[in-house]
Parts: structure tokens; C-alpha cells; sequence
């Protein structure tokens, strides 16, 4: 797999999907993000870093967690994302935000040891080497520091996960490879071990995804989300292709006009060792 390409589909797609994001995910992630920021229980002048904020979904609840004593540094690849959140943020008048466009695989403009807290909302899955972001993660964080990440669950437990290849069949290169990893098994719990990390805990939450009508789901799937770079680039023929085999491929899930999609996440937590792992 070549990062640097995969890298550039998700910057310059999240670019695309910036504006479109919250209509087509904001009611089907509050559940997890909901339980992401319980377990991050942020406080009153703590420093956390967001990574791969997107629209600030979760940047929000944690500068209103960590006071405007405190400060949140939101991060993304997507500078249609971080410009969402500078204009939110001046219009909210919410000082203690901070962002930064940024790689999270290499977190060049973050010093060591500056946060008490790192969250990453369903971000992760999307990164060439999430190995590295984790990584990076456990370098920012102050010793006794805590992360907490949420990926998407298994393929077989997420009704929408035929987009992948029903895009993938129409561009020279895979958008997503490997968008259901993390979430299999105790995969995101070990990639925190082998990281660096010490304390693990992980569970799975299911949900249900629900879009009250035909075009509501299909905006989300196609112009929202991780593929809508590629479906903006695809002629009026193939997009109405793509739609409908999506359509087929969720009308187990109809209700009534709309749809009810199961899906499922991953939440894992951890904590930054207070000394190294090589220490005597």
C-alpha cells in the first residue's frame, strides 16, 4: 500500500465530505462519542489532543469538560475540517481551542509530554499506519497520561460496509484497505499494547443507524463519508450504478420510508506508563 497516496485520498476527500459530515453522521456516532468522552472524563484544566477531530464532534464536549482553564488542540488532515471548527469555535466564542492541520501519524508541531489526555473518534481506522499514530499518541501524553480511541466494529456487525467495494469496483485503488481491522477481535486493544500502552480496557457497543429517508442515506454513505472523493469524481451513470447497488445492498434494513442500519464500535482506553517500559 502506498501511504503517501492513501494519505492524500483522505485529506483531499475529508475535504470534500467536510461540509456534508454532520447531516449524515452527527445522531448515528452520538452514541459512541457520548461514551468516548464518559471514559475520558476530561477535567477542569486538563490539555487534551483530538485527533482526527473532523467537524469537532468530540472537540466541543471536551473544551466544555476542561474549562477555559484548560485546553483542547484539535488535529486533522483535512483542512476543510479544521476550518469547520475555527469558524464554530469563533462563533461559540470558545477560547481554548487550539487547531492544527496535521498528520497523525507524525505529529511534528506537538511537543513531548504536553497532554493529559488524547481522544480519537473513529478516526483511526482511516490511517495508513495506526501504529504510528498510536505511537505518536503515547509521546505527546505526560506519563500516567490516558488515550481513548473508538474505531468502527466488525465488517459482518456494520450494515453500510458494502460501500467499500461497491466504490472500490469503480477506482484504480482501494479507498478504505483496512477500515475493519482495528475493529476485529482484541486488534484495537493489542495495537495500545504493543504501542507502548499499559492499563488496556476495550468493549463493543452496538448501535442502529437511522436515516429517514432513501436520500439522507445514500448522501451519507456517498457525499458525507471516506468515499467522497472517488463518487465525486465518478460520471452521472456510474454514480446512479453505485447508488443502487448500495440501495440493494441495505434494504434488509428498510423501515418504512427510511432505514435502520446496524452498526457496532470499538472503544478502547489507556494509560501512558509513568516510567519506561526499559526502566530499572
Amino acid at each position: 500500500m502506498d501511504m503517501k497516496f492513501q494519505r492524500r485520498i483522505q485529506r483531499y476527500g475529508w475535504d470534500k465530505a467536510a461540509t456534508s459530515y454532520e447531516a449524515g453522521w452527527r445522531d448515528s456516532l452520538a452514541l459512541v462519542q457520548s461514551r468516548l468522552l464518559d471514559i475520558a472524563s476530561a477535567q477542569p484544566g486538563e490539555r487534551a489532543l483530538d485527533v482526527a477531530c473532523g467537524t469537532g464532534l468530540v472537540t466541543f464536549p471536551l473544551a466544555q469538560a476542561v474549562t477555559p482553564e484548560g485546553r483542547v488542540v484539535a488535529t486533522d488532515i483535512s483542512q476543510g475540517m479544521i476550518d469547520m471548527i475555527q469558524h464554530e469555535a469563533a462563533h461559540r466564542g470558545v477560547g481554548q481551542i487550539q487547531t492544527l492541520r496535521s498528520d497523525a501519524e507524525a505529529l511534528d508541531d506537538v511537543p513531548d509530554e504536553a497532554f493529559d489526555l488524547v481522544t480519537c473518534a473513529l478516526g483511526l481506522m482511516y490511517f495508513p499506519a495506526p501504529d504510528l499514530a498510536l505511537k505518536e499518541a503515547l509521546r505527546v501524553l505526560k506519563p500516567g497520561g490516558r488515550i481513548v480511541v473508538a474505531v468502527w466494529g466488525a465488517r459482518r456487525n456494520c450494515g453500510w460496509a458494502e460501500i467499500f467495494p461497491i466504490v472500490d469496483a469503480r477506482v484504480q485503488s482501494a479507498v478504505c484497505p483496512l477500515f475493519f481491522m482495528l475493529g476485529t477481535g482484541r486488534m484495537l486493544a493489542m495495537e495500545l499494547e504493543r504501542a507502548g500502552f499499559e492499563s488496556v480496557l476495550d468493549e463493543r457497543l452496538t448501535t442502529t443507524l437511522p436515516y429517514p429517508d432513501e436520500t439522507t442515506a445514500l448522501d451519507a454513505a456517498f457525499v458525507g463519508g471516506p468515499v467522497a472523493l472517488a463518487y465525486g469524481r465518478f460520471s452521472e451513470e456510474t454514480r446512479m450504478e453505485a447508488r443502487c447497488e448500495y440501495l440493494a445492498s441495505i434494504s434488509p434494513y428498510q423501515s418504512g420510508n427510511g432505514y435502520r442500519i446496524p452498526g457496532e464500535f470499538v472503544i478502547a482506553s489507556a494509560r501512558k506508563p509513568w516510567e519506561p517500559h526499559d526502566s530499572k
